[in-house]
């Protein structure tokens, strides 16, 4: 029951937390989604940091400033913490700020579970961090693994594999609890009247992340445990000497790894979803077909998951099953697509912070759509596999697709959040920043891959050298962009001009091909009531 709840009873002598209380204790949807997003934040630029130590290395051929060991130890802790410390806390900290705002809900369903889901981060990330600690105290190497955590190097690795081993089971656990709950409140507390195809676009796509991860990170959590096991009791899941088969291990992992792919992508094609009609002025092009490409897409992610696993010598059936059915994804993603720039045609549109990123997710995430195609088709991947090429493509897939989707929701929301408006022109500035330094990193790792230069490698050949110079210059100006937009946070947090009720003033969201005018509130602005469609 709330305070407010207990007040109007009687209980007068209810204790109120206060300052740091309210935030440990808190099980308001808004307090535990800032928190959400300020936790990711620390990531972004714990994982950033690691980025640009990796980057500097490679600046040159030879070893400049790491050892083998902390090189691979860098890559593996900067994939774990950006897809599980930055991007899904982040969409999860959207989540719980806007889903009961949009479905008309008081709160999220199970508001204790919510105070557990996001507490269970901090300490998972810890438990990671302590995991790089570990060898500098004698407890065998550090996790070099890659993210994948591939046997037999896993099997054999230090105390530092078991830390890494707990900490994918935490923010496993957490990220079942917040989908359950997720769930759970989609389904039972959307204000009468709005049926399902009649939810915003956000409400849908997290509904069906949520979904996604309930099914798949059971099997990441089966994987790790039987590597534990196999590490420490004895067992042969994985050990070839005992007669365990490592490729069931990379099977386990991927049938987990790539519809997390879509974990990350989905709720910023939420985001898009919303950003898009509004700075267009007109409602979202073809709302039901949207909703049929993203359950499209979401179920041909399940049974995918083997395109990762060409040259581990599959027969021809089953390799020619993954490659058509990775072909066939790249529809409902291109229709996806589609329905945005058709959503644009014909607008009247504006270019704010928001919109750009939109733009801009289009255009590259495009890109990565005609890189993957190429990567899907067997005799082509197994040139391109191991080499640059495949970091180039999904740097292409997960920063437009995922971190610049979650940028504009940041930029869209804010004046929500804080009830102040950002500095517009320093909005932008951070756009055009962080896009050139982000394809003058990413857009020549595809020609040093082309070329044959293979990834995970703290050296390489002196004929790579330019491309590699022009990725770490565009890595610099792509991290340093990160304290302009931490820069404009704080100053819009701190104060500024007054947002009103419609920051976005004139725009209007269409939602199954309903729309919400300028005299009431558009989903994204609703309370406890969702607005009256006309």
């Amino acid at each position: 029951m709330s305070t407010v709840a207990l007040e109007q009873e009687g209980h007068k002598d209810h204790h109120v937390p206060t300052g740091i209380q309210r935030w440990l204790f808190s099980t308001n949807h808004k307090d535990i989604g800032t928190m959400y997003l300020i936790f990711s934040l620390v990531m972004l630029f714990l994982g950033g940091g690691m980025a640009m130590m990796i980057r500097a290395e490679l600046f040159m051929p030879g070893l400049q400033i790491l050892n083998p060991d902390l090189y691979n130890n860098l890559v593996t802790n900067h994939a774990l913490i950006m897809v599980f410390g930055l991007v899904m806390p982040a969409a999860a900290g959207m989540a719980n700020w806007m889903i009961p705002l949009q479905i008309g809900a008081p709160d999220m369903a199970l508001p204790r579970l919510n105070n557990l889901s996001f507490w269970l981060l901090p300490a998972g990330a810890l438990m990671l961090i302590m995991s790089m600690l570990a060898p500098y105290f004698g407890t065998g190497g550090p996790v070099n693994t890659g993210w994948t955590l591939y046997p037999p190097l896993s099997i054999q690795a230090g105390m530092s594999m078991d830390l890494a081993i707990f900490t994918l089971h935490i923010l496993g656990i957490s990220s079942i609890l917040a989908s359950i709950n997720i769930i759970t409140t989609i389904l039972n507390m959307r204000a009468p009247g709005m049926t399902l195809m009649k939810m915003p676009i956000f409400v849908w796509a997290w509904l069906l992340t949520a979904f996604l991860l309930v099914l798949v990170m059971p099997v990441l959590a089966g994987g790790v445990t039987m590597l534990l096991f196999d590490r420490h009791f004895g067992t042969s899941f994985f050990d070839a000497a005992g007669g365990g088969d490592p490729v069931l291990f990379q099977h386990l992992f991927w049938f987990f790894g790539h519809p997390e792919v879509y974990v990350l992508l989905l709720p910023s094609i939420g985001v898009l979803g919303m950003i898009v009609p509004t700075f267009s002025r007109k409602p979202l092009f073809g709302y039901k077909p949207l909703v049929i490409f993203m359950i499209i897409l979401t179920l041909l992610g399940l049974v995918v998951w083997a395109h990762h696993q060409y040259t581990i010598g599959m027969s021809l059936a089953v390799t020619t099953y993954f490659m058509i059915g990775t072909i066939l994804i790249s529809i409902p993603v291109g229709l996806m697509l589609f329905n945005f720039i058709f959503t644009m045609w014909r607008g009247s549109l504006t270019f704010e912070t928001p919109m750009l990123f939109a733009i801009a997710i289009i255009v590259m995430f495009s890109f990565a759509g005609v890189t993957g195609v190429m990567l899907a088709v067997v005799p082509a991947d197994m040139q391109y596999h191991d080499t640059y090429f495949v970091v180039a493509h999904f740097h292409y897939a997960l920063i437009p697709g995922a971190l610049f989707g979650l940028y504009a929701g940041v930029f869209y929301w804010l004046p929500k959040w804080t009830g102040h408006r950002y500095d517009e022109r320093l909005g932008k500035i951070f756009f055009w920043w962080t896009t050139i330094g982000f394809n003058l990193t990413f857009f020549p790792q595809h020609f040093s891959g082309l070329a044959g230069m293979p990834r995970r490698i703290i050296d390489y050949s002196i004929q790579f050298t330019d491309f590699n110079m022009i990725s770490s210059i565009g890595a610099f100006v792509f991290g340093l962009s990160h304290l302009l937009f931490l820069y404009i946070i704080i100053k819009t947090i701190r104060g500024g001009e007054p947002a009103g009720d419609m920051p976005w003033d004139g725009a209007r969201v269409g939602t199954a091909g309903l729309e919400w005018t300028l005299s009431s509130p558009p989903p994204f602005h609703s309370f406890e009531t969702p607005p009256e469609v006309k």
